[in-house]
């Protein structure tokens, strides 16, 4: 079916979203919160279950003046596959990137049954619209649920090539989209259990780390490494997170013993891995070299110095041998892993033929041998040694100069299960290898990538005793398999999928494979029984065995303690001597941390009473000198002692009296009163009449700036605060006569509420009640409180409660503080910039332009903050429901309310006769027009004559697309993907004769990708005028002329008439005006005078438009 495009769902303008795409558009949709910056994770996940038959569908989206989509986001109409509904998801300027952003979507997600799920395998692709070949498609899979509902690719296709209509994905300003679905019900995914199904257990994974997994469990099954790692000498008082090998050792003993997944965080703790480390997806062969060179350092000087290069190191010679003379050349170089291409090779053995490839030095690439001058000359490796174990990563990403990017080749690349390298008589053996070794190898570990460039997952297939047996380790989840999964299936390759309506279309559907071995390990079988060995409890140290057998322990205690956790009731005691330690320190708001005061695990069915003699035996105070309280949750969102025991609830069981003071909660909050002798011994408490009330007090110290608990009274309602101002005194240690302030602390959520008490009025009718907050001080002289911050109580409560320590970053230094500023979160904008320019020493506040900070990225947003576009700090720190403590500023030249009304615009100026460019920045109100523009560069630039005219052409990939008119408006003029180029018009051009042509001018050189001849331009296109009956040779002259090219060169030159990237060369006989007979030369730049020669212009450095503003490729460290 065909859809025409549909209303975008709405067009606000989004936050920077993760993949899988996570935003909310109407109504409840599952939000996917954290940091996951790959593209296709836990792609496999669900590969080995059970599935029902697979529902297969095809998609065809044509969108419509593509360009001139003015929405952030895009959805195609609904389709059926699988008795899902379904969408497309296109952002057609980028998801925060300079790519297409493209999704598929779970349409109706909100709406279904808890629990639901489905398996897909689907493609993605924009129709090359002049070369089907040319097609951009992108294979995934992905296990949609609740939580994930929809999955795809945030870089899809770069939008330089997307928009450039000489590249067929744009024709007619119309984009056909189209997808391919095959869809799979998911049968017992979370009821699994890998250890009673395989015996082994699977590793975590912690956000974007499956890469890791694979290669961890890869070495874990090399006995011979793993009995090396619990050889490496630890000491019971190492902490893993500090420690490689203690961090090695304990994983590796888990994965022998426990019973579930393990978790890896202590092992990336001791990389010195951060959160947002574990959300970065790496590449599993860097990985695996800095691990190797990491482990191997740590061995020096021990018992198991030199494992690493027994088993995984092995050498090559590089040689270079003349042919005429006697000379050879030759270098010896180790290596832990071998890489082998696979575009171009079927097979392992044909990527080693390649890898031993003989290369000729002869012509202009002659070898200058020592002594005899330039030669004709061999290039070539062969081998001295391979190694014990034999790891081989397979070449799947290169980079494709026509695309200028990264791409993934999906190629079907068989490897065998027996690996003979000593085949044809040792071809890749040089003369000093040791031939009595037998190299042939076996297959133990395949390392398989699932998805794109731009991410995807990653999980292996092992046998561990290299017998008929094979697993597949994939995270948590551990499976066996057969022996064709693990090699037919992992070549790569398409898959077809039969079609389900023959009557319709009898052609199948075909997916390429996005999942296929990445790297393979071999054993060598002369050395399997050395290096398959029994690995046991006595090769692990005894300290690592308590620690370990400790831990699991531990965990076995927690497992029954939440087992029986419906027989008790953890109930927590708050005391005054509580409240001395919190309040000021960690508590400044309310009483007590909860979590921080005794707790005690008791049977539910034990009386209270009981329970009170277990009190009296933990604090020392006996049961008739103990009053517990009930603690309350206040409408305001405070939490305080609400009432005292009755004596017939001291009679119920701990179960009966949890359930009466909190529904909501398992635990029972608890205030223990207890009343101390002048010996500090407990005494009987007072008793507590109907008209009592307790009270609590905080006592502030402004000129330290500091709060603390000074205790607690009982008083009468009827009483009023001056009655108890001497026996306040004697709690702070005033003097009886101390003038003092009294403030109730009534709220401190969402803003603090505390507000001056009446000393004249009773308690009652200031309506204080049980549990109440009562805060006193001195009373500040008046010479003294205008040179304090915080003179009185609510003031200081004010600032504790938004203070806000931020790091302040330069935009261009963006992982640098410049600075730190102790801000409050209900500073206003102006608020902040102002302390941002005080720090500068800026006169000028409005100069300043902020940008917030993404939390998970920990890259500055892409946008900067507007002027008072945010009314608070709070504001400025919240990302996606997170609070950081990150700004970034730069310092403008002009300000920023008046910066937002001008239009900036970069041009690149060409004279009439410099070769040299010059870049010109205009800025102008948005309701400036193009001639504005063109005065503005006049008054900037040197011009050849003083009355000379300028055009501003639009280019784009080295062609002229447009040239504006001098009353269109710049407010809607895009220089972020095209150049804007102003020049001087030649008079040649204004006065045409009837019979002229202007025609574009372009240079171009012919490159063959994929059995494809593609042209490719460069350099700074033109206009040229031509003449009624001009040939090719005469034009030819001006064109020498115009851009100086010497005889030499331009004798080299080829010329021809180029439509749609065709060329047609032409003859210097050739009449060129022939060609070229449309008048309208604004639009005609699908045909034009193509130069062909070699681009001697030096290559323009790879740069990233606004740069500060996009997430930078981290390389794996390790640095513990």
């Amino acid at each position: 079916m065909t859809m025409m495009t549909p209303q975008p769902l709405d067009q606000h303008e989004d936050e920077e979203m993760l993949v899988p795409h996570s935003d909310l558009v109407e109504g409840p949709q599952p939000l996917v919160e954290g940091p996951q910056p790959m593209e296709v994770e836990n792609a496999a996940a669900v590969e080995s279950q059970a599935f029902d038959e697979p529902q297969i569908s095809h998609f065809s989206w044509t969108i419509e003046n593509f360009s001139r989509l003015n929405v952030k986001k895009l959805y195609s109409n609904v389709f059926v596959v699988g008795s899902y509904n379904w969408r497309v998801l296109i952002f057609p300027k980028g998801n925060n990137v300079d790519y297409l952003s493209m999704y598929l979507d779970v349409a109706d997600c909100a709406t279904l049954p808890n629990g639901w799920n489905r398996f897909a395998r689907f493609s993605l692709a924009i129709v090359n619209q002049m070369d089907n070949k040319l097609t951009m498609k992108k294979d995934s899979q992905h296990h949609f649920n609740q939580r994930e509902s929809d999955w795809g690719f945030t870089s899809f296709m770069p939008l330089s090539e997307l928009y450039n209509p000489n590249k067929g994905y744009l024709m007619s300003d119309t984009c056909i989209v189209e997808a391919d679905i095959s869809v799979r019900e998911v049968n017992d995914y979370w009821t699994y259990d890998s250890k009673k199904e395989t015996g082994f257990v699977g590793l975590k994974n912690q956000g974007a780390t499956c890469y890791m997994n694979s290669l961890l469990q890869t070495l874990y099954h090399i006995p011979y490494f793993r009995k090396a790692v619990y050889h490496m000498p630890t000491t019971e008082n190492d902490n893993p997170t500090g420690s490689i090998p203690l961090a090695l050792q304990s994983l590796f003993y888990k994965l022998q013993y426990h019973d579930t997944s393990i978790a890896t965080k202590e092992l990336t703790k001791s990389f010195g891995w951060d959160t947002y480390d574990s959300f970065m997806q790496h590449d599993v062969q860097e990985l695996n070299r800095v691990l190797s060179e990491k482990l191997e350092d740590k061995m020096k000087g021990t018992v198991v110095e030199g494992t690493i290069q027994k088993l995984f190191e092995g050498n090559h010679m590089n040689y270079i041998e003349c042919i005429n003379v006697d000379f050879r050349s030759t270098r010896k170089e180790s290596f832990y892993d071998l890489q082998l291409d696979v575009k171009g090779c079927k097979d392992v053995y044909a990527s080693f033929d390649k890898y031993v490839e003989v290369e000729r030095l002869e012509g202009d690439n002659k070898y200058h041998a020592e002594g005899h001058g330039l030669q004709d000359a061999k290039k070539g490796v062969l081998f001295i040694d391979f190694p014990p174990v034999l790891q081989l990563h397979l070449k799947r990403f290169e980079y494709d100069f026509m695309r200028d990017s990264m791409v993934k080749i999906n190629d079907r690349y068989e490897f065998p299960l027996e690996l003979d390298l000593d085949r044809d008589n040792g071809k890749y053996l040089s003369l000093d290898a040791d031939r009595s070794i037998r190299n042939l190898y076996i297959l133990h570990s395949v390392l398989v990538h699932s998805g794109g460039v731009h991410g995807g997952h990653y999980y292996a297939f092992i046998r561990p005793k290299l017998s008929d047996l094979w697993y597949k380790f994939d995270d948590e989840r551990v499976t066996k398999e057969d022996m064709e999964r693990a090699l037919e299936e992992q070549y790569g390759g398409e898959e077809e999928f039969p079609q389900t309506n023959p009557g319709y279309n009898n052609t199948p559907f075909k997916f390429t494979k996005c999942s296929n071995a990445y790297m393979l390990v071999y054993i060598r079988v002369s050395d399997k029984d050395k290096i398959i060995c029994d690995v046991d409890e006595k090769d692990i140290a005894e300290h690592l065995r308590i620690r370990l057998k400790k831990e699991q322990e531990e965990k076995e205690d927690k497992r029954r303690y939440k087992e029986q956790a419906h027989l008790y009731t953890i109930i927590k005691v708050a005391r005054d001597e509580d409240l001395k330690e919190q309040i000021g320190k960690d508590t400044l708001f309310d009483l007590v941390d909860h979590d921080k005061v005794r707790n005690f695990r008791i049977p539910k069915q034990m009386p209270f009473n009981i329970f009170k003699e277990e009190v009296a035996k933990e604090f020392g105070v006996l049961v008739q000198f103990q009053r517990f309280w009930i603690w309350a949750k206040r409408q305001n969102h405070t939490y305080r002692p609400n009432r005292p025991l009755a004596p017939q609830e001291e009679a119920q069981t701990v179960g009966s009296l949890r359930e009466v003071s909190s529904r909501d909660n398992a635990e029972l909050k608890l205030f223990l009163e207890v009343e101390f002798g002048l010996d500090l011994q407990p005494i009987p408490l007072p008793e507590k009449n109907k008209d009592d009330i307790l009270l609590f007090f905080k006592l502030y110290d402004p000129e330290k700036e500091e709060l603390r608990y000074a205790g607690r009274l009982l008083v009468k309602g009827t009483a009023k605060p001056i009655e108890i101002l001497s026996k306040l005194n004697e709690m702070a240690g005033f003097s009886p006569d101390e003038e003092i302030e009294l403030f109730e602390e009534i709220k401190f959520e969402p803003s603090v509420m505390c507000e001056c008490l009446h000393k004249q009025a009773s308690f009652l009718s200031s309506q204080i009640e049980d549990g109440d907050i009562v805060c006193f001080q001195k009373r500040p002289p008046d010479e003294r409180k205008n040179k304090m911050r915080f003179p009185d109580v609510p003031s200081y409560l004010e600032y504790v409660k938004n203070r806000q320590v931020v790091h302040i970053r330069a935009l261009e230094m963006p992982r640098e503080d410049a600075f730190c500023l102790e801000l409050a979160k209900n500073h206003t904008y102006d608020d902040v910039v102002e302390k941002v320019a005080q720090q500068l020493g800026l006169e000028d506040p409005s100069k300043i332009r902020l940008t917030s900070h993404n939390c998970y990225s920990q890259q500055p947003k892409p946008n900067p903050i507007k002027f008072r576009s945010v009314d608070h700090l709070q504001d400025m720190l919240t990302h996606c429901n997170q609070i950081s403590d990150i700004l970034y500023y730069e310092v403008l030249d002009i300000p920023l309310p008046e910066l937002q009304c001008l239009k900036t615009l970069k041009v690149a100026f060409h004279h009439a006769t410099k070769d040299e460019a010059a870049v010109v920045n205009i800025r102008l109100p948005k309701q400036s027009t193009v001639g504005d523009v063109l005065n503005e560069i006049k008054t900037k630039v040197e011009l050849s004559q003083p009355n000379a005219e300028l055009r501003l052409l639009e280019v784009f990939y080295h062609k002229i697309y447009k040239i504006y008119t001098i009353l269109e408006k710049i407010e809607n003029i895009n220089d972020q993907y095209w150049t804007l180029r102003a020049e001087e018009i030649p008079e040649k051009e204004k006065n045409l004769g009837p019979s002229d042509r202007l025609i574009h001018v372009y240079h171009f050189t012919k490159e063959v990708s994929q059995n494809q001849v593609q042209v490719q331009n460069f350099g700074d296109p033109f206009f040229l005028v031509i003449h009624e009956g001009e040939t090719l040779a005469d034009v030819k002259l001006r064109i020498q002329k115009k851009l100086h090219v010497p005889d030499e060169e331009f004798s080299k030159w080829k010329f021809a008439f180029l439509s749609l990237g065709c060329p047609e060369y032409l003859e210097d006989s050739d009449v060129v005006s022939n060609r070229f007979q449309r008048r309208d030369v604004y639009g005609s730049w699908e045909q034009y005078l193509g130069l062909e020669h070699s681009d001697t212009t030096p290559k323009r450095a790879y740069t990233i438009v606004n740069q500060n503003r996009q997430t930078l490729d981290m390389a794996v460290r390790i640095s513990n």
